[in-house]
């Protein structure tokens, strides 16, 4: 493994943070439900959200027409790299000798390193891969360049160059990089809004040292703005209060205005209208967290975007095709007269985070009618499910 000579690390003065809600009443940050690792956690591994958003996603490659130097792809929120890592393997099935550039954004440390531990094979089984992961924002992610001039002259990057020619030997690579990590994804709360916020931006690159000759056209150089993506993915990427004009101006409108000619963006944000939320109106009767739906979206991406909406065409689709299920994983003897505690509180966990309950509100709930209602949901529809709505931006050819 190799570090490229000019890579840098240097101290941040300033940052911007990405889309955020409001400070709390008494001042304090307010606790953002998505930073419950246990909960995220133990959502992911009880659902298949994951899995179904990159079936959905991986719809979208079929529409695409990549020119040289190579197919590129933007995910605005890696996570753990479950969908990202999917999608490639979708990529390499559809386009298997053409170069491919994937730019990630992520925040998190430990999401960062579940999902470089995916990667490995990615790299043995596409050689021609370059990938990327940033912790900028939105507006400066896709560019992989601060806007301000501090933060490009504090600017972390790193460029790693894979040796050996096994998957064993990326992944102890890939373990090395620890420290990197840890340095370039330190973080901090914001005290407005309660938001980590990256104490340096950073973009680390890695591709495979015997295919650098070849990707030498596709691997990102510091101080080169590149903003030209086949295929930008944006799931789950905001709080769901946000208004629309809020998610269409610090969110939608940068990643669209990213797309090549022809590129498409995919949109996903939970739609509601299911046993997730029927439990949460149990407990919180007129409980709505979804009342911007992606006709609203549209709408506002369309003003946001000005003279340029004219560039794109918006397929918002009918619910038949914008909407699709993902389910809580159940076996079929668990959901009987009397369900177990253990799918109970998997269950009531889902729901609180797929509707985006704070921890605050929970403490008046722990009252045991929770568990009531889950249980009363779960039996009627005999499991639990979720419901995704989906919609597409692409950018016209001139």
């Amino acid at each position: 493994m190799n570090l490229a000579p000019n890579s840098k690390t240097t101290e941040l003065k300033t940052a911007a943070p990405d889309a955020a809600p409001a400070a709390a009443a008494d001042g304090k940050p307010p606790f953002r439900f998505y930073d419950n690792r246990q909960k995220y956690l133990a959502f992911v591994n009880t659902c298949n959200e994951k899995s179904a958003v990159a079936r959905r996603a991986a719809q979208e490659l079929g529409h695409l027409r990549p020119s040289p130097p190579a197919l590129r792809v933007f995910d605005a929120g890696m996570g753990d790299a479950t969908v990202l890592s999917r999608l490639m393997r979708s990529t390499h099935h559809l386009f298997p000798t053409v170069p491919l550039l994937a730019v990630a954004k992520e925040i998190s440390l430990e999401d960062v390193r579940l999902g470089l531990d995916k990667m490995p094979d990615r790299f043995y089984e596409h050689p021609a891969t370059v990938l990327v992961v940033t912790n900028l924002n939105y507006a400066e992610a896709p560019r992989l360049m601060p806007r301000d001039e501090p933060s490009v002259a504090a600017l972390n990057w790193q460029e790693v160059r894979l040796t050996g020619d096994s998957s064993a030997e990326y992944s102890e690579q890939i373990e090395e990089l620890a420290p990197t990590l840890f340095y370039g994804w330190q973080t901090r709360p914001s005290p407005k809004t309660g938001n980590p916020i990256h104490v340096r931006p950073s973009v680390l690159v890695i591709y495979r040292d015997d295919h650098k000759f070849l990707l030498d056209a596709v691997i990102p150089k510091p101080g080169r703005i590149f903003d030209s993506y086949d295929l930008v993915l944006a799931s789950q990427p905001w709080r769901a209060r946000m208004s629309a004009q809020f998610k269409a101006q610090k969110v939608l409108a940068p990643l669209a205005s990213s797309l090549a000619p022809n590129g498409r963006m995919l949109v996903i944000q939970s739609f509601g209208k299911d046993p997730g939320l029927e439990i949460i109106q149990r407990v919180w009767p007129g409980e709505n967290p979804f009342a911007v739906d992606r006709h609203q979206l549209i709408a506002a991406l369309k003003t946001e975007l000005g003279r340029d909406a004219r560039d794109f065409t918006f397929g918002s689709y009918a619910d038949e095709k914008a909407v699709f299920r993902y389910d809580m994983h159940t076996l079929p003897s668990e959901i009987s007269d009397r369900i177990g505690t253990s799918t109970l509180y998997a269950a009531w966990n889902a729901a609180i985070y797929v509707n985006q309950i704070e921890d605050e509100r929970l403490e008046p709930a722990n009252n045991g009618a929770y568990l009531e209602a889950t249980q009363a949901v779960l039996q009627k529809h005999g499991g639990l499910w979720f419901n995704d709505e989906t919609f597409t931006v692409a950018r016209r050819k001139p």
